[in-house]
């Protein structure tokens, strides 16, 4: 599967391009703006793109209107067609948000059974109570999404609905040539649907990629071979940031060791789930870190942990933004892209990760570990890579076992001898390759 050997790069599309927050009807092709960014983004490493919702919406992306149609304010389908096709032409593959488990009272289906009620051939569609009333005073009650009702829910044991949803991923495929669907609340989703959804993407397109948003729980209910390929690594994503903040490794660590560890009673030893440091639904990393010299650092644990790195556009060179300000916050229109030591570094840890057999498939192993260092293993036949990383402001000198003599850091590409100890500098993260 070509996505565990990838680099994603998120975008958020609406407010990428800038676009005004109330469905305004009024076509515009903002979404072209992707193309201008594409030297950028080869730059960070990634070679696939999710984007965030791009179908018309009443609003925000996730209350979609219409699945076949691209929303207005992004530009029409033709646009962004051709920004696929960029995007192809360039080497980057396109995972599109397939938002399953709710649409938008907007949605054509939902106006129709609000206009005629139990007329509505589609009045099945939805959890609909004709003698309930809703909080838009309705005369009709139906189930919303986690308790708002913006957010309609789909019946997902309804076989219109699904055949609905189906043929739409088809036309995405016809029309854009998407390589995959990052799929909304995974965790809410009727799991017939989602083996039914994982049958009819392997028959469309050859590894055509599933990664639910699974934010707790087991994830192997969904992530299995008659589901989906991964999930966001929710888990991993919190060890992260509260390891580096608290100054204690052995946090994530731990988490490592409980998903990915030699032991076996490991939860999701080889599976490909998807790391991330921030998103469009939490605060950017750069606003949650303590210490600004831990950035480059947190990179280097998630590029070089068992997964699929994410980045979140922005967050490669730093961008600020916090979650009490609102999601707005969080989704911004950069003009521009900035390039600075953290973007070209990010992409020396992509370009690492996607040329080592090892960091894409390697088993993990816990060498050394103290509150503010950590070396970890990464082991494939024929390739291994440790990955050492010291959070602290002083110096440090590992000694331990290496198995090897010499080796090569796939961040810098310069040679390290691991004889009399390895010195690793303050604020420092190195992936020593080495023959297994």
């Amino acid at each position: 599967m070509w996505a565990y050997e990838s680099v994603f790069y998120q975008i958020y599309p609406l407010g990428f391009c800038g676009a005004p927050f109330e469905n305004d009807g009024v076509e515009k092709p903002r979404i072209r703006k992707v193309e201008e960014w594409i030297p950028h983004i080869r730059k960070t490493g990634a070679d696939a793109i999710y984007f965030s919702p791009v179908f018309e919406s009443d609003t925000h992306g996730y209350n979609t209107r219409d699945f076949r149609k691209i929303d207005c304010r992004l530009g029409s389908n033709e646009d962004f067609a051709e920004v696929c096709k960029s995007l192809h032409e360039t080497g980057i593959r396109v995972v599109l948000d397939g938002v399953f488990n709710h649409v938008g009272r907007g949605f054509w289906a939902f106006q129709d059974v609000l206009k005629n009620r139990e007329r509505s051939p589609y009045l099945n569609w939805f959890h609909i109570n004709l003698g309930g009333n809703s909080n838009y005073n309705d005369g009709l009650w139906y189930e919303g999404w986690e308790g708002n009702y913006d957010l309609v829910k789909l019946n997902l044991k309804n076989d219109e609905v699904v055949n609905h949803i189906l043929e739409s991923v088809r036309f995405w495929v016809e029309t854009f040539d998407i390589d995959g669907l990052r799929l909304d609340v995974a965790y809410l989703l009727d799991h017939d649907f989602v083996r039914r959804l994982r049958s009819f993407c392997d028959g469309l397109k050859k590894d055509f990629f599933l990664v639910g948003e699974i934010l707790h729980g087991d994830y192997k209910t969904l992530v299995n071979d008659q589901m989906l390929h991964s999930c966001t690594n929710y888990e991993c994503y919190k060890g992260l940031y509260s390891s580096f903040n608290s100054m204690n490794l052995f946090e994530i660590n731990h988490s490592l060791m409980r998903q990915f560890g030699p032991e076996n009673w490991t939860l999701y030893k080889g599976l490909h789930l998807m790391s991330f440091v921030d998103n469009h639904d939490v605060t950017r990393i750069a606003s949650i870190l303590t210490n600004e010299k831990h950035l480059p650092l947190i990179y280097a644990m998630a590029f070089g942990m068992p997964g699929i790195p994410c980045i979140y556009y922005g967050s490669e060179w730093g961008a600020k933004g916090n979650k009490s300000d609102g999601d707005p916050a969080l989704r911004p229109c950069f003009e521009k892209p900035e390039e600075n030591e953290l973007t070209e570094y990010i992409g020396k840890l992509a370009e690492a990760k996607k040329g080592s057999k090892a960091l894409n498939y390697g088993a993990f192993r816990s060498v050394v570990l103290t509150n503010k260092q950590c070396i970890f293993e990464r082991k494939t036949e024929g390739e291994r890579v440790l990955v050492a990383i010291n959070a602290d402001s002083e110096p440090y000198t590992a000694h331990f076992d290496a198995g090897c003599g010499m080796a090569v850091d796939l961040i810098t590409g310069k040679k390290h001898d691991f004889g009399g100890g390895s010195q690793l500098p303050p604020y420092s993260a190195f992936f020593w390759c080495c023959e297994a």
